[in-house]
């Protein structure tokens, strides 16, 4: 990381796990309540719902994003929320899909 307050997506490529089977998501930045984090799985979408609120921004590619019962088309420039609990996955994931995650706040959400 070439500094400790901007980050790219080349950074947290970096640190994805080599297995190629393992979920492409790594950490850049954890700081209080906050952590910021690169999404580039491509195949299949296995996470879970999370503790806390999450925001994605889509960095390059396109999906379709399903969040409880709704489903909407997303790509670069896009932002997406979820609250925390909430059921969510990407699905039709184009082979350049990468997103920005934030999480933050206490479990349960705000």
């Amino acid at each position: 990381m070439s500094n400790p307050f901007c980050f790219s997506p080349d950074d947290a490529r970096a640190g994805f796990p080599r297995d190629p089977a393992a979920m492409r998501f790594a950490y850049v930045l954890k700081h209080g309540t906050m952590k910021l984090g690169l999404y580039a799985q491509t195949d299949q979408d296995r996470q879970q719902p999370h503790a806390q609120d999450e925001l994605y921004v889509v960095v390059s590619g396109s999906a379709e994003f399903i969040k409880a019962d709704q489903r909407v088309a997303c790509a670069a420039g896009d932002a997406l929320f979820v609250e925390a609990g909430v059921a969510h996955r990407f699905e039709g994931m184009s082979p350049d899909f990468a997103l920005w995650v934030v999480f933050w706040g206490p479990d349960g959400g705000e």
